[in-house]
């Protein structure tokens, strides 16, 4: 799957993996050690995201994450634009508090 543009985007990781062997166990903690070594951070349980510098820099992270894919179970993976993360509402029970802060960009020059 090929992203075109250069718009920074995040994408998001979101799960559902067998764990009632050993085996499948281990092919979870594999993926999501995986995850986290390709830069993904988890949002809550079996959701993680990265942001990504561009559509392009998101196309390999999405081709990484395909060659470590677990035997069994379910992967999906969206991309959201900076703008769409930005709209996202956090709430913790009824009280509701405000979204962390997004990650600082970094300039090259």
């Amino acid at each position: 799957m090929i992203i075109s543009g250069y718009r920074a985007v995040w994408i998001f990781a979101m799960f559902d993996l067998p764990t009632d062997t050993e085996k499948a166990r281990k092919d979870y903690t594999h993926f999501r050690k995986n995850l986290l070594k390709d830069g993904f951070a988890m949002i809550q349980y079996s959701v993680y995201a990265r942001h990504c510098a561009s559509e392009e820099n998101a196309d390999v992270h999405y081709r990484r994450i395909q060659n470590f894919l677990p035997p069994d179970g379910e992967v999906r993976l969206v991309t959201l634009t900076d703008k769409q993360f930005e709209r996202m509402r956090i709430f913790w029970g009824k009280m509701r508090k405000p979204a962390p802060p997004a990650p600082k960009q970094l300039e090259l020059f």
